[in-house]
């Protein structure tokens, strides 16, 4: 099992503020570039040090928010292809749906590749529905966007015999010939997120890692959907590398005080989903059932369902630690909690390759996520990197 460390590089200082929504329309009067140099700089040195202890790295990127200061991952991506060593660099990752250039994405991701070495990992993603007033882009056929950008990408980083034009539906281009192009041949590795199900098939026919966050045990079925159509496909069981999932996680030397640790991370869950109503559900993000869900619950825009595996459902956003925990949404302890928790949940939803883990988040101080990765590091990494998922087929 592979483990990288998240986080979404929040500035909370902004979240004091009594506010309708911390998503578009919150004034960057309120950012003080003073305070953003520090806490950018404390972010990229946190990134350096989980490198020297031997996790991988995610990054990801959002938009007019104080929730997450990095707006392009691509540049903070390209900052740590330098600075670190050995560690993979996922970017999960770049809208591609939202993205009016593909074509400039997959010159600065080769570019990432080349300074690193070879340890770029492309992540390409829908984008949250919240962003698409700030892209100006249109809601509907999203997911048909982001495939077209894709295959223009994998194109463009495969093709070494000069230009080719591109006349798609969404993109045109009449010369695509990118210089430098990437180290791994035939390209990066690609990995891409699904929330449900239903957009599980697609990912395992291209046989991409597939990556879903803090869907609790929910992640079994999403898992599974990718099996069926990868062995329908392919004709073979789906590797467990194929497999990814992304929680929070605190470790400390009492289970109280990593409570009390994640208590602080999980201003994450209570700050990013406070969007106004507005940019929340624009008409033709999501399916028309999916839209009906939402509404039906009529608990506002912030509303996060989790479930345990015994059936109990609550709202996540204001939960007791506890009982994320119970859900598969936070793993937090000793390091011998965490280390049984993170394997008893790859499990129950039948075999994780890679464990996203958000170390920092919201107000958790950075004294508080050195602590956190080194007792990770050394006391649980070492557990898992142990734990035989390869052997297990899906």
């Amino acid at each position: 099992m592979k483990v990288y460390h998240f986080t979404e590089q929040p500035y909370p200082d902004a979240w004091l503020n009594d506010v309708k929504s911390l998503r578009i329309t919150l004034p960057n009067r309120l950012c003080d570039p003073a305070k953003a140099t520090v806490l950018l700089n404390r972010y990229l040195d946190e990134f350096a040090l989980a490198d020297e202890l031997g996790l991988d790295i995610m990054l990801n990127e959002h938009h007019s928010t104080p929730t997450c200061l990095s707006s392009s991952v691509n540049v903070n991506l390209a900052i740590l292809a330098k600075i670190t060593k050995r560690a993979r660099l996922l970017a999960l990752g770049v809208p591609l749906a939202n993205r009016p250039d593909p074509l400039r994405v997959a010159e600065e991701l080769a570019v990432v590749d080349v300074i690193s070495g070879g340890r770029l990992e492309m992540g390409f993603v829908k984008g949250v529905p919240y962003e698409v007033a700030a892209a100006n882009s249109n809601p509907v056929r999203m997911m048909d966007r982001l495939w077209e950008a894709h295959d223009l990408i994998l194109k463009a980083m495969t093709t070494h015999d000069g230009p080719f034009n591109w006349e798609g539906e969404y993109f045109h281009y009449r010369n695509v010939n990118i210089w430098p192009r990437p180290v791994q041949q035939p390209h990066p590795p690609v990995w891409i997120t699904a929330m449900s199900p239903g957009s599980a098939g697609i990912v395992a026919e291209r046989g991409h890692v597939i990556a879903t966050f803090l869907t609790g045990f929910s992640a079994k079925r999403i898992f599974d959907a990718y099996k069926n159509r990868w062995r329908e496909v392919h004709n073979s069981p789906a590797p467990v590398d194929r497999f990814a999932y992304s929680a929070i996680c605190s470790v400390a030397g009492s289970e109280s005080e990593a409570l009390a640790r994640a208590d602080r991370i999980a201003g994450y869950l209570r700050s990013a989903t406070v969007v106004s109503e507005p940019f929340a559900r624009p008409p033709g993000y999501f399916a028309p059932a999916d839209n009906a869900k939402r509404l039906k619950a009529g608990k506002g825009t912030g509303y996060l369902v989790a479930t345990t595996p015994s059936g109990r459902s609550f709202e996540a956003t204001q939960a007791p630690m506890a009982d994320l925990v119970e859900a598969g949404l936070l793993f937090a302890g000793t390091p011998d909690q965490v280390t049984e928790q993170i394997m008893r949940f790859s499990d129950a939803v039948g075999g994780i390759g890679h464990m996203l883990l958000m170390m920092q988040g919201a107000t958790l101080s950075h004294a508080d996520t050195v602590d956190n990765l080194k007792r990770f590091s050394a006391d649980v990494l070492p557990r898992l990197k142990q734990y035989n998922l390869d052997s297990k087929a899906a």
